[in-house]
Order: C-alpha cells, then sequence, then structure tokens
C-alpha cells in the first residue's frame, strides 16, 4: 500500500470519527437541559475531531498535487 493509500484510509477512518462526534453533539443539544454539564466535554471532542480530519485532508491534497 502506497502512502497516498494509507492517507486516503486515514481520512475516511477520521471522517467517520468527526461524523460520529457531530451526532453525539446534535443528540446532546436536542436533550437539553439534560446532561448540559457535558457541553464543553462533547464540543472539545467535535472540534478535535474535525481539527485532524481537516488537517489529514490538507495532507492528502497536498500529496495528491506532488504526484
Amino acid at each position: 500500500m502506497s502512502n497516498l493509500d494509507g492517507m486516503e484510509k486515514k481520512v475516511r477512518k477520521l471522517q467517520i470519527r468527526a461524523v460520529a462526534a457531530k451526532m453525539k453533539l446534535r443528540d446532546l443539544a436536542e436533550d437539553l437541559p439534560i446532561n448540559w454539564t457535558e457541553i464543553e466535554e462533547v464540543a472539545e471532542k467535535a472540534y478535535a475531531a474535525f481539527a485532524e480530519l481537516d488537517g489529514a485532508k490538507r495532507e492528502l491534497a497536498a500529496m495528491k498535487n506532488l504526484r
């Protein structure tokens, strides 16, 4: 497997993780005010997941441009 294939696989996994984090944040918002104390923790996890995904997408794009 090439580095490009590995990066594409990583991006797909990170996309799944980011969507799961988004859904957890959405579910939490729908249930407010129940569990309101979890907002910060859940939002931080969603932010981190999307930040990591964004970085991986940029790296993948750079790798494709070098081909």
